[in-house]
């Protein structure tokens, strides 16, 4: 008797504490101090935008009526198990925070790519309703979960390197019919970064995939970018040695989509300089670099603008994503129209390429290498724009090439 004394005087303790820090501070039933007082900082930024202000009253009246009952059942006077398990004191803490029910299968849920607040409302009820949860680095995950106050939940490391160990595991929790939750460190999971596997064995294995739409960096950097969006190729990473990355990029040239890649900090500016010989400096880009975090910054202009930017002013900082203006047809501004007096004809890409001669290809490489356009390049632009023979353009191009550097040296000895 006299321990139940005891823990019902806690009880009503603690029911007083959580009624002082109702009328202290009102709140819109967070349950942790810590997300509280993160929402109440940005109610006294944004006043006109609070989170809180408005539903302080109603919080505070349901804190209250909670504490009561509380009360009661902590002395032994209601009808209420007394505090423990299954008491008020619980089902108070879990006013937000209840388990949501979800069918077996598994679920691909984005997370933020910065800014925290960026995560869906649905992806925080997948993150509460299921019951393992595969992760790229677990200690960056539990900070997410730790701010949006999810405690128990077991968590599974998922990585590049163990992601296929993992399978057997996780394929046998997804058929006993649970929900599995699978998230990467930043965006959408399987987009450069680790998922494919997992997604590709539970669809063989015919288990239910759901992805959440929500956050991901190359989408959010091509829109703000300025360039064209209605076709696009994203590339990822490109190779880090330059003989490949180079291969990759003459592969990608005659795009004419936008082209999206993503770029490390430190090689950013190798990468730049290999765009610049193989695309040609004149191509629009915008690197897009912090996005939705403190430093978010696009810078705009062309490969050869940015290439001076990040190997001469300044070093790169941050997670990049790199977008470059496609292959244009017979945009090669004054040597386009030195083509077409040779014999172009149309507009389109097709149409310039049957009617492109060796002479119109000759003339228009001239131009470009009295322009100061290396010998890939040119030798790109008019593949890509005014579909010559690669081969023949180089040969071409390397005669024309030292033809000018004669022609230079003979001026300079005059």
């Amino acid at each position: 008797m006299s321990a139940y004394k005891l823990a019902g005087g806690t009880g009503a303790l603690r029911a007083s504490a959580r009624h002082f820090l109702g009328v202290v501070c009102p709140r819109r039933d967070f349950v942790t101090l810590r997300t509280y007082l993160f929402y109440n900082r940005q109610a006294l930024a944004n006043p006109a935008e609070s989170l809180i202000t408005g539903n302080a009253g109603s919080s505070l009246a349901r804190q209250q009526e909670l504490d009561a009952d509380t009360d009661v059942d902590a002395v032994g006077g209601g009808p209420g198990p007394g505090p423990g398990p299954g008491s008020l004191r619980d089902a108070a803490a879990t006013t937000s925070m209840e388990k949501v029910l979800l069918p077996p299968g598994l679920y691909v849920i984005p997370t933020p790519i910065g800014n925290l607040q960026d995560i869906t409302l649905r992806a925080v009820d997948t993150l509460r309703g299921v019951n393992l949860l595969l992760a790229e680095d677990t200690r960056r995950t539990r900070k997410l979960l730790n701010f949006l106050g999810i405690r128990h939940l077991e968590v599974l490391s998922c990585h590049e390197h163990n992601e296929k160990h993992r399978l057997a595991r996780v394929l046998q929790r997804l058929q006993q019919g649970e929900p599995v939750g699978l998230v990467s460190d930043a965006g959408m999971p399987g987009i450069s970064d680790p998922g494919h596997v997992v997604v590709a064995a539970a669809v063989e294995a015919g288990v239910r995939v759901v992805v959440l739409p929500g956050p991901c960096a190359f989408v959010t950097a091509l829109v703000g970018s300025g360039l064209p969006t209605e076709a696009f190729t994203f590339a990822g990473f490109l190779p880090p040695k330059s003989g490949a990355r180079r291969q990759a990029l003459e592969r990608l040239a005659s795009q004419s989509g936008t082209l999206v890649l993503y770029a490390p900090p430190h090689g950013l500016g190798s990468i730049l300089r290999d765009c610049v010989e193989v695309l040609g400096g004149g191509r629009r880009c915008c690197v897009a670099r912090e996005i939705s975090k403190m430093h978010e910054e696009y810078f705009r202009s062309t490969l050869e603008g940015a290439l001076r930017e990040f190997s001469e002013v300044r070093e790169a900082r941050g997670e990049i994503c790199l977008l470059i203006e496609g292959c244009r047809p017979l945009d090669l501004g004054s040597a386009a129209a030195t083509a077409e007096r040779g014999g172009l004809a149309g507009a389109g890409a097709g149409v310039a390429a049957a009617a492109a001669g060796p002479g119109a290809v000759e003339r228009v490489l001239r131009e470009l290498l009295e322009a100061g356009m290396p010998v890939s390049g040119a030798v790109r632009e008019v593949v890509c724009n005014l579909g010559a023979n690669k081969k023949a353009a180089y040969a071409t191009a390397l005669r024309l090439s030292e033809q000018l550097a004669r022609e230079s040296d003979a001026a300079t000895k005059k």
